[in-house]
């Protein structure tokens, strides 16, 4: 994930747990307003391990879904990967970092693919689940026990409702 120096060499797997993870926050809309998800993925299971929920989009949003997963899962100099978002830049969180033994990543400026494994996740949830109808409420949305976030438990992608055309005269 990232090299001697603290540069990211975009290799999203992991040969252990708790070896790498991944964060990022996603924003959805709701009828009563927005509320934001801070997930954290595990590259060794590719699985959501934790998160923490808020209808703000502060540092704490991020702190909390750190500590949560530190509590459940007691990592050792574990790298946890994100982008270069306010939130994960805040002194709360790198000192929540640094109490925890936890090794901060982060993808260089101007570069989204740095955090591909998590975007990529991200997306999926919100076109296969939280896109396919409108949220009444923040509770609603709220991920909960009969809503799993793993990817694995998303539901199929839709086929496109027309083939694809091909041109048989170009190469």
């Amino acid at each position: 994930m990232v090299d001697k120096h603290g540069r990211t060499t975009h290799t999203f797997t992991a040969n252990a747990p708790n070896a790498v993870w991944v964060t990022d926050i996603s924003e959805h809309p709701t009828a009563e307003g927005k509320l934001y998800m801070c997930a954290v993925k595990d590259l060794h299971s590719n699985k959501i391990v934790g998160y923490s929920i808020d209808s703000r989009m502060k540092s704490s949003l991020a702190v909390t879904a750190l500590r949560n997963e530190v509590s459940l899962r007691s990592p050792q100099a574990t790298i946890v990967h994100s982008d270069r978002g306010s939130q994960f830049r805040s002194r709360k969180y790198v000192d929540a970092l640094k109490n925890t033994g936890l090794q901060g990543s982060m993808g260089r400026v101007g570069a989204c693919g740095d955090n591909a494994a998590m975007e990529s996740f991200i997306a999926l949830l919100q076109k296969n689940v939280l896109n396919r109808k409108q949220w009444e409420t923040r509770e609603e949305l709220a991920p909960s026990g009969d809503r799993d976030l793993d990817r694995e438990d998303l539901p199929p992608q839709t086929p496109p409702s027309r083939p694809r055309q091909t041109y048989p005269d170009r190469v």
